[in-house]
């Protein structure tokens, strides 16, 4: 027989040949019916997917800790709206996240109460209602002693809940784009004037703490680099020795108070050079309240607005509950609610 060349091809087959006999171990498609196909198919596809290695598969995540913003509270009328407006701003930036509010006084929820009604969800590991867990995120501006003492004491009362305690708002860049912005607000120009300098005291509440006086002034820092230079003195809300006339009993020196206080610092710079209409003062507080009221009542010049919700708080609140959770320094329970972050 001639080998088939390219002069020479192969004979095609003859359409009368037989097809080739039908594999033993495959039946004719035809003969399964649709329950047995149905189950090749299913066999075939289970065979194929034991070889597949699925890269990157994640189980389910379980739900988020309760982000649990904490302010100190007050009787103004305005304090409440201002803090439910910063709360609204967390929400809408992070879909999805538990955000709740307590107190630490003066207004409610109270923070114990907030942490008695918060419970796991139903299809959280162990039974409902057991355990669940939480972020504590202060909106108060430096490690004074609700921070470092209070907040952790609450958490350890409420034996139903693992959590930790954010950092304090301040000192953070965050923190000083929104000073920045209600500087600007209440109408500080940055800028010489008719040959005035613009200047600024920042008030916070003050603090036994000596830490506490250390945010502010590295927070007063900050805001004067991001003013340009503008001169920037810490002063505190509480009155001092020195300066609480006796007898009046609404300027009565406290025990948690720290110089200088606000007339203090305006005194300074104007003795600096600083012409009284020129020097701001803008407070470290999330909501109006007494002191908020009263250190803007001080001011000789522009007196700038309580942060509320400002959208660089409401992304710093975030933040700092982020740093929470990524600085676990323990297992258990114990371990997560021992983990106080730092700055």
């Amino acid at each position: 027989m001639t080998a088939p060349t390219a002069n020479h091809p192969a004979p095609e087959p003859s359409p009368s040949a037989a097809p080739p006999a039908p594999d033993p171990y495959t039946p004719p498609l035809a003969s399964l019916g649709a329950a047995g196909l149905a189950s090749e198919i299913s066999a075939e596809l289970g065979s194929r997917l034991r070889t597949v290695r699925l890269h990157g598969f994640r189980h389910p995540a379980a739900p988020p800790p309760a982000l649990v913003a904490v302010a100190h509270g007050s009787r103004h009328p305005g304090a409440a709206p201002a803090v439910r407006a910063l709360l609204a701003r967390i929400r809408a930036l992070r879909p999805g996240l538990p955000v709740h509010l307590g107190h630490l006084e003066l207004d409610r929820p109270l923070l114990t109460d907030t942490l008695a009604g918060l419970r796991a969800p139903a299809d959280a590991t162990g039974p409902a209602g057991e355990v669940g867990e939480v972020v504590l995120v202060p909106l108060l501006f430096g490690h004074g002693h609700h921070v470092t003492r209070d907040l952790p004491a609450a958490l350890a009362a409420a034996p139903h809940l693992t959590g930790r305690t954010a950092a304090p708002l301040g000192p953070h860049p965050l923190l000083v784009e929104a000073l920045h912005a209600r500087l600007l607000e209440a109408g500080l120009r940055t800028g010489p004037h008719r040959g005035g300098r613009p200047a600024v005291v920042l008030a916070a509440a003050g603090s036994r703490a000596a830490r506490s006086a250390r945010d502010t002034a590295r927070t007063a820092r900050l805001l004067s680099t991001r003013l340009g230079g503008v001169p920037v003195l810490p002063a505190y809300a509480h009155p001092s020795p020195a300066t609480a006339p006796s007898g009046d009993a609404a300027r009565r020196p406290s025990p948690i108070a720290a110089p200088p206080t606000v007339p203090e610092a305006v005194r300074t710079l104007v003795d600096r050079g600083h012409h009284p209409r020129d020097i701001a003062v803008a407070g470290c507080f999330a909501a109006p309240g007494h002191f908020a009221d009263r250190c803007a009542a001080l001011a000789p010049g522009p007196a700038a607005a309580p942060l509320g919700d400002h959208p660089a708080l409401a992304r710093l609140v975030l933040h700092r509950y982020d740093q929470a959770i990524s600085a676990r320094t323990g297992s258990g329970a114990e371990g997560i609610r021992a983990a106080t972050v730092a700055v």
